[in-house]
């Protein structure tokens, strides 16, 4: 009998240990910067990078992973029968889904069955898709074949609500990525964006302060609560101090630790700057273990 491999990308940021844990393949992503490029899995950390970001007169660039990577991760699933899931950052920022899209259309050419793999367009990022790819894995592991592990990836990002408080839209500007919220450039530059990833960046409300902003966060897992999630997750640049606290809000509401607090990396945060505080209220029952 096949084996159902999950394959995401490095940007959703999950931390290593559940990764690990649910054995879900990667395949990294690029950042360009300070005269070197790095793929953003090999990065110890990202701090000094961010420290870069911060001085930088113009920014660096990211990259989406070949079609060569691809291939590298795919083949040996491939080739030992697995069927394979793969979940991808929104095609709305990057070209990573298609470039996926793409090495599983040459290898159907060179004889693998179509009905062999899948690429999904998570219309979301971060921890959205990581979110997906642990439920396909949470499904396999439960016993669920293949269209189950893909209809667990489904079900969970029909329910998902992340939230984004961005210090500045500055980074975003400067660097193209900041869709329909293009409408708040201009003064607006200076209040305090809550946004969220719906195919490309959404604009949700404009705060005039970071502790109103705060608020708002918190605001939004207490509507979650109300609307049956059992569990919630937290990611940040640059803003551990913030996260922590948004994390004891969270445990006031929902009685139990965050599923997750971690930092986003630098390809997504090349686009959005330091700053940058996120939460999303999961359901367990879809979700299941982290």
């Amino acid at each position: 009998m096949s084996r159902i491999a999950v394959v995401t990308d490095t940007t959703q940021y999950l931390p290593t240990d559940v990764i690990e844990r649910h054995g879900i393949h990667r395949v990294s992503l690029y950042v360009n910067w300070d005269g070197r490029t790095d793929r953003e899995i090999d990065l110890p950390d990202y701090d000094g990078y961010y420290d870069f970001l911060r001085s930088a007169g113009e920014l660096p660039t990211t990259s989406q992973p070949s079609l060569g990577d691809f291939l590298a991760v795919y083949e040996p699933l491939v080739e030992a029968g697995d069927e394979v899931v793969s979940i991808h950052l929104s095609g709305g920022i990057s070209g990573t889904v298609r470039t996926a899209e793409q090495a599983r259309e040459l290898l159907i050419e060179r004889g693998m069955p179509a009905e062999q793999m899948v690429v999904i367009d998570s219309r979301t990022g971060c921890a959205g898709h990581g979110f997906m790819s642990v439920a396909a894995a949470n499904a396999v592991e439960r016993g669920a074949d293949f269209a189950g592990a893909v209809a667990a990836a489904h079900k969970v990002r029909e329910d998902l609500q992340i939230l984004v408080m961005v210090d500045t839209l500055e980074y975003l500007r400067r660097g193209g990525r900041i869709g329909a919220a293009a409408a708040w450039i201009g003064a607006t530059l200076k209040v305090k964006p809550i946004l969220t990833i719906e195919g490309e960046m959404q604009p949700v409300e404009r705060v005039r302060t970071a502790g109103r902003a705060f608020e708002r966060l918190v605001a939004h897992l207490e509507q979650r609560r109300e609307d049956g999630c059992d569990a919630f997750a937290i990611q940040h640049i640059q803003a551990p101090a913030e996260a922590q606290r948004l994390a004891e809000r969270g445990r006031e509401i929902y009685g139990r630790d965050p599923e997750l607090i971690s930092e986003i990396g630098p390809v997504i945060g090349t686009h959005t700057g330091p700053g940058i505080l996120g939460v999303a209220g999961l359901r367990t029952e879809l979700l299941g273990p982290m």
